[in-house]
């Protein structure tokens, strides 16, 4: 569906999991947040739910490496990532990264800037605060004990809206758990990896066009993160007032004014 196609990119020390869709004659690299499951088998949703990339773009979603070892950093990922895109050939790209994937996109745009032409970060932080580390610890706490009820329902409570919730209380945290769940002790690898990001004081090494988006209720990271990237690199910015860490998911939106920022000249 969609034209996607699903791929194992070989890099140092493992294989990146790849979702490729779309015909355009631009690159689009998409890097997803924290997930407690793998991007693999889910090329033609991601390509039906990310289509109106399609016509100007080749998107290509990259996940994070299969063997992340114990001290993976953000850095590291980043380092995957542009291993990655250059086994694939792409430079010069647009680059769209969301929670953890925008993290990982900006060391990305510091330390690779000929990779990436224009960047994407949102509902995202650049530095340590105590609302991230209040949310990764109970997730990590919660999904090492087991308690994958506890996790989705402290993961729904902090993602979503308050309308949203009221409206799917019962149904948000059921969606989640239904999901195949990779590894506890992967998923704990990549979400104190998050506890690492440390971008901030070099943000205005970035030299490409940039466009934060975020949740203005962000109950995951703070909707002032997102708002310290903008100040700190000039980037253009909008703001999801009422809306949370899923504003990417809440908003209908949230896809049309990224890719109208992607092609403003």
């Amino acid at each position: 569906m969609f034209g996607s196609k699903e791929q194992q990119i070989e890099i140092s020390g493992g294989k990146m999991p790849c979702i490729t869709f779309g015909s355009g004659s631009r690159p689009l690299v998409m890097i997803p947040g924290l997930r407690t499951a793998s991007i693999e088998g889910t090329g033609s949703y991601a390509a039906a739910y990310y289509r109106i990339f399609s016509k100007e773009f080749t998107v290509y979603m990259l996940d994070r490496k299969d063997n992340v070892p114990d001290s993976c950093t953000i850095r590291d990922m980043a380092d995957d990532t542009a291993e990655a895109m250059r086994t694939l050939g792409i430079e010069n790209a647009c680059v769209f990264g969301a929670s953890l994937g925008g993290m990982i996109a900006q060391e990305l745009a510091i330390n690779y800037p000929g990779l990436v032409n224009k960047l994407v970060l949102a509902v995202t932080a650049s530095s340590i605060n105590d609302t991230i580390t209040d949310s990764i610890n109970t997730w990590i706490r919660l999904i090492g004990a087991g308690d994958i009820d506890g996790f989705a329902i402290d993961y729904a409570y902090r993602g979503y809206s308050d309308n949203t919730l009221k409206r799917y209380k019962a149904f948000l945290p059921m969606a989640m758990k239904v999901q195949k769940m990779m590894p506890p002790e992967r998923f704990i690898r990549l979400a104190r990896a998050c506890l690492t990001v440390d971008t901030y004081d070099r943000l205005g090494e970035i030299k490409c066009p940039v466009f934060v988006i975020g949740g203005g209720k962000d109950k995951a990271l703070t909707g002032e993160a997102s708002r310290e990237i903008a100040e700190k690199t000039g980037a253009e910015c909008y703001m999801y007032e009422e809306l949370s860490h899923e504003a990417y998911s809440e908003a209908k939106d949230f896809n049309k004014r990224v890719l109208e920022f992607l092609l403003r000249e």
